[in-house]
């Protein structure tokens, strides 16, 4: 049995759970997305309220701060008189009536709790009055209140789309005829995701980016993303696929935004001496612009960083998880024609309005696979109404069966390529695990990368042993936690090592809740006929994946194999609708 298998033919076999304690991840990642989504909010104290005089009809008068009772009506004036005098101005809170209650004013202060939402305090500071209460979230929504005299007031509201908005509180008393007006500008901790055209932004074989020289074993490369290749400046994050190759020896790649923060203990990718292995990457992007690539082993390595897309905190493309779905297989003619892709050549493939995939979207997040190469190359995966771009999704050597996680723009007419750029022939398969659209609500919510599960440890609630073959392990964010959040997927780094055996990784929503403690395990449902990452004998494999944990908050990891191996399991962010 090969990795080559690539999920054909597996049918629906039953598993065997290897349950990790779900408490510890759960609440290590709720602990990571509070903290990440509560890093954003505004403060305007009471003193920068607007205080403004009201227009007060003829026979009205203001009321008394005790009583709050009318008082008797001025004699009325004559026409004349009346035309004469114009209406009363705005007026600064000095040089309003000292009667009509001077010390109204309006304390506003909101706090981010999720991607796009806000939770807003507003203090009241008033004499004794009735008071209506206007909120403006700034998308064009309002919320009503009422007060008494001083009050405190707590309201929550969700955005749409990621962006800044203008808050504003109007408090209005309308017995004296005046109203104060305060409020700031929010800005969403969410960010949504603009595809780009793959383009090549370091390639330190040729000086592309950086000089032409090797990375040093522990040293560290920087990648310019910020104002490069029309990127934006002000971008919170970027898609990158990072390459490595030329190596000599084992190590990792830990990609970070650099200036200003530590480098994690985590790694993106893991390399073997004369393997060019590539990965998916979504980092933030440091204050500076850049992000530093650190090449964790010993010998030197030359590194490739092709942008693929951009996450900023305006409104673009939110993002809809799927259950994996397979949309292209040569080797059964779904999706393109039957039989190997010849070389140097690239088939189009229809995404939108299949299998659930909206029409209008406008990027896809693939997992690319090739297997049965025929020699050394690389695949590239564009927009279907593109030229062929000098950047690469995946690398591999011939009879090796390898995939990558691809984020590609989409065609006006639904459509993508995928370019075998080798000078031989080789099958590949394309599943998709979500997509990207205006309509689309998840934003991303980048946060500190947290190490959830390692079965080489007795850690991270795991009991210890191997990740056995043909079975699987559940990761539990609990049911409660996951729809407070609104989580729509997690951003995973998943790695593969110490293999036994040629197999593959499938990752897919668990069908069922976890269990309590003490209680079996719940069946696994179906075995997923999608794959994520593909490995050989003896080989550590890493993939990204954009995973969604279903209706129970479970996502579930099976090791295709029929060999035992080790599993590692690395949160890099959420993408939320809330």
């Amino acid at each position: 049995m090969t990795a080559a298998l690539v999920a054909a033919g597996l049918g629906i076999i039953p598993g065997t759970a290897q349950a990790a304690d779900p408490v510890p991840v759960a609440a290590g990642v709720a602990e990571a997305i509070a903290k990440a989504s509560t890093s954003e909010g505004f403060h305007s104290p009471a003193d920068r309220t607007i205080r403004t005089a009201l227009p007060t009809a003829a026979g009205s008068g203001r009321a008394n701060a005790k009583t709050a009772a009318p008082q008797a009506a001025p004699a009325p004036q004559t026409a004349q008189a009346a035309q004469a005098e114009p209406a009363a101005p705005a007026a600064p809170a000095a040089a309003l009536d000292a009667g009509a209650n001077p010390t109204l004013a309006v304390d506003v202060s909101g706090t981010s709790y999720t991607a796009h939402g806000i939770e807003l305090t507003t203090l009241i500071t008033s004499a004794d009055f009735a008071l209506g209460v206007v909120i403006d979230w700034g998308d064009g929504k309002t919320e009503t209140a009422t007060a008494q005299g001083p009050a405190e007031l707590h309201r929550s509201h969700t955005y749409d789309k990621s962006g800044e908005y203008q808050v504003k509180v109007t408090v209005t008393d309308t017995a004296n005829a005046v109203q104060a007006t305060n409020g700031g500008a929010f800005l969403t901790p969410g960010s949504d995701f603009t595809p780009h055209t793959p383009t090549r932004l370091l390639d330190t074989r040729n000086g592309t980016g950086a000089p032409a020289a090797k990375v040093p074993g522990a040293g560290t490369a920087r990648v310019k993303v910020a104002g490069n290749a029309a990127v934006p400046a002000g971008v919170t994050a970027v898609a990158l696929n990072v390459t490595v190759t030329e190596t000599v020896d084992s190590g990792y790649v830990t990609a970070w935004p650099g200036a200003g923060y530590d480098r994690p203990g985590t790694s993106n990718l893991n390399y073997t001496a004369g393997r060019s292995i590539p990965n998916l990457v979504i980092v933030p992007v440091g204050e500076d612009g850049y992000v530093e690539l650190y090449n964790g082993g010993q010998q030197p390595v030359d590194l490739i960083a092709d942008v693929t897309g951009y996450f900023t905190r305006a409104s673009a493309g939110g993002y809809t998880s799927m259950t994996p779905a397979r949309f292209v297989d040569t080797r059964e003619g779904l999706g393109t024609a039957r039989g190997k892709l010849a070389a140097r050549s690239a088939f189009t493939t229809p995404i939108s309005g299949l299998r659930g995939v909206p029409q209008g979207i406008t990027a896809v997040a693939l997992n690319v696979t090739v297997t049965e190469p025929g020699g050394l190359g690389h695949l590239t995966a564009f927009s279907g109404a593109g030229p062929v771009p000098t950047a690469s999704n995946l690398n591999f050597q011939a009879g090796q069966t390898i995939a990558n996680a691809v984020i590609v723009p989409v065609a006006a007419d639904g459509t993508i390529k995928i370019f075998n750029g080798a000078y031989l022939p080789a099958h590949v398969v394309v599943d998709v695990v979500g997509y990207y659209s205006k309509d689309s609500k998840a934003a991303f919510l980048p946060f500190t990368p947290l190490r959830t599960l390692d079965t080489r440890e007795e850690a991270y609630g795991w009991p210890g042993g191997r990740f056995r073959a043909r079975e699987y392990i559940t990761q539990g964010f609990t049911p409660e936690a996951a729809t407070a959040a609104g989580v729509e997927a997690y951003v995973l780094n998943t790695t593969v090592t110490e293999t036994g055996g040629d197999g593959f990784l499938s990752v897919a929503p668990g069908p069922y809740a976890l269990p309590a403690p003490g209680e079996p395990a719940a069946p696994a449902g179906p075995r997923p006929g999608s794959s994520t990452l593909n490995w050989t004998t003896g080989t550590t494999v890493p993939n990204l994946v954009q995973a969604s944990d279903g209706d129970h908050g479970v996502i579930t990891f099976w090791n295709q194999g029929y060999q035992d191996a080790d599993l590692v399991l690395d949160v890099f962010g959420v993408y939320q609708s809330k």
